[in-house]
């Protein structure tokens, strides 16, 4: 997991919705810049609780991703400093939209109705200084915002990959996903028209209206996509957890618990069958001595009358998805997401555990890896020609270039945005190589059996995974009303001018929301398949395209721009679009 700041020269009316251009020659300091700002808004209005303060964040990613969040990465929260914060999946942070403009006495902002087209972000009535965070806050704030849940999906992206084709296209993209990202806050710092110029904006003034209507639309696309893989997330995580309270209730549950139980646990392979369907098939590793056979599931389920009654009205595959509704739903309908940003500490947390969780197993399972005889259980080819399933999903779990320079513009060393992102890339890099490559290392089966959702391959009972199972869905249900917050906010602005429509309309929105996200937890419930073709389809015109072009439109106004750098830059959009078609030609 995405619009960011809408502003750039321009200034909005708020009365009307119109938009004028600022003409004053005025040189404009941060100080009275704010001034000029706060001039504008409408007369504060009293009372309300729910505002947004400079420090409240919330991480949006897919594992998303990481995506998310922070992949589609769900993510972890680290505050930033300017409303932009972390996590994964994927990496979707839309702090600096959220709503309404109005002030009450204590400096929040309220829940009341917005008239204009664009997002001001909420500035301090004392008018603090532009750059406020150290460079360690600012790293861990890019690397933060960037990892999520897509640590979910790394190791299922090396299987796709094989382990050589797969950590070098870690290594790749990461550089050139901070490539990219370091061209657009070059762009920024030579031609952004104040303080709070984003990536539409620069489009806009570079490129034309065409560019920034591109990466607005864009936006939507990619948090369309986040909602809809922390929709498949949540069912599965609330099926297995209702699952294991049922045995555990019932005393159905084929486990027999031990001292070992903790960790040294089976894992399931989805063997898919002629009807295609992918029924659990509880697997000992051999040899596997460190297992205890008593933990070990039998091969078909128990019978029980109440336990067949169960199955039927609790399937993943029909009615979870549905069930998902009556506690989303409900979620979905506030005129401010507030409430929900209380919950922004919870991103982190679950990717300290989900570090903590892939550790602890790989290391009780050992070293599993043999890449010399492909008779082996266990081989693994250095490079497998399925790979675009690979940097597809990549392009998710490195995206942040809608909001990069929302959060390094608050760097108090402005000179060490350069170092400072790089650093931070660098850790996510790292990051995404070690766990990766130590879950697919040590994994006690074959490679084609790791899941693009990693739990799904641990038993229902395992705790470790009854306890990350309830993390990330307790973690997502805050999320989401957040992410679709967003959506529905940046969608009526783009088509209304404004975010609240009325209840009416947005019930409506919300339905269809809702309908989007459980026709895909029923119809195609692939967490790989989704989180690949957001990403190749979002990055290529946010990663490969956009910044290209605005690098190649502002070298040209300095009287820079060469033939060679033209044809070398032009080279990176074509990597995008062939890895987007490529998509069509792999499967999961």
């Amino acid at each position: 997991m995405t619009a960011g700041l809408l502003f750039d020269s321009e200034t909005s009316d708020f009365e009307t919705g119109r938009s004028y251009a600022d003409t004053s020659n005025q040189p404009r300091t941060f100080a009275n810049q704010y001034q000029y700002r706060n001039s504008r808004l409408p007369p504060r209005t009293g009372g309300g609780k729910d505002g947004f303060t400079a420090s409240t964040t919330h991480g949006l990613g897919l594992p998303l991703g990481g995506l998310p969040l922070s992949g589609l990465r769900g993510g972890s929260g680290a505050n930033n400093g300017n409303g932009s914060s972390g996590g994964n999946g994927t990496p979707y942070r839309y702090y600096t939209q959220l709503p309404p403009r109005d002030f009450d006495g204590s400096g929040l902002l309220t829940g009341q109705k917005q008239t204009s087209p664009v997002f001001v972000p909420y500035l301090s009535q004392a008018a603090p200084e532009a750059g406020k965070q150290s460079s360690i806050v600012t790293i861990f704030a890019v690397w933060n915002t960037i990892m999520g849940t897509s640590l979910l999906a790394i190791p299922w992206g090396l299987e796709r990959a094989g382990l050589g084709g797969g950590l070098l296209l870690v290594l790749g993209m990461g550089a050139l996903c901070l490539y990219t990202t370091w061209r657009l806050l070059s762009v920024h710092r030579l031609h952004g028209s104040g303080f709070d110029a984003e990536v539409p904006d620069l489009c806009r003034k570079l490129l034309g209206r065409w560019a920034e209507l591109l990466a607005r639309a864009f936006s939507l696309v990619v948090l369309m996509g986040a909602i809809v893989v922390y929709w498949i997330l949540m069912s599965n995580f609330l099926y297995h957890s209702v699952d294991y309270i049922h045995d555990e209730i019932t005393g159905v549950s084929p486990v027999r618990w031990d001292n070992t139980s903790m960790i040294f646990t089976p894992v399931k392979c989805h063997l898919l069958t002629g009807t295609g369907q992918a029924p659990d098939v509880p697997t000992v590793p051999v040899p596997a001595p460190v297992f205890a056979l008593s933990l070990v599931a039998p091969e078909e389920p128990l019978v029980a009358e109440d336990k067949g009654s169960f199955r039927w009205w609790w399937n993943l595959e029909s009615n979870v998805p549905i069930y998902l509704v009556l506690i989303m739903a409900p979620l979905m309908n506030f005129k401010s997401a507030t409430f929900f940003t209380k919950f922004n500490s919870i991103g982190t947390l679950s990717v300290l555990y989900l570090l903590i969780f892939i550790l602890v197993k790989s290391s009780a399972w050992g070293v599993n890896l043999n890449m010399t005889d492909v008779m082996s259980e266990h081989y693994s080819p250095l490079f497998i020609w399925s790979f675009p399933a690979t940097s597809g999903m990549l392009a998710l779990s490195y995206f942040i270039h809608n909001i990069i320079i929302s959060i390094m513009k608050n760097n108090r060393h402005q000179e060490n945005n350069g170092r400072d992102l790089s650093i931070a890339y660098v850790l996510v890099t790292v990051t995404y190589a070690i766990i990766g490559s130590v879950f697919y290392i040590s994994f006690p089966l074959a490679k084609s059996c790791i899941e693009d959702n990693l739990l799904n391959n641990f038993e229902s009972w395992d705790p470790m995974t009854v306890a990350a199972r309830a993390f990330l869905f307790f973690q997502l249900v805050t999320v989401f009303p957040l992410v679709a917050y967003m959506l529905r906010s940046q969608l009526c602005s783009m088509v209304l001018g404004h975010t609240w429509p009325g209840r009416l309309p947005v019930l409506c929105i919300n339905a269809v929301f809702i309908t989007v996200c459980v026709l895909f937890a029923i119809f195609l419930p692939r967490f790989g398949t989704i989180i690949r073709f957001t990403g190749a389809i979002s990055g290529l015109v946010y990663i490969f395209l956009l910044p290209v072009l605005l690098h190649l439109v502002s070298l040209q106004r300095q009287g820079k721009l060469t033939k060679l750098t033209t044809i070398l830059h032009l080279c990176i959009p074509i990597i995008g679009t062939a890895n987007l078609i490529a998509q069509f030609f792999v499967s999961d």
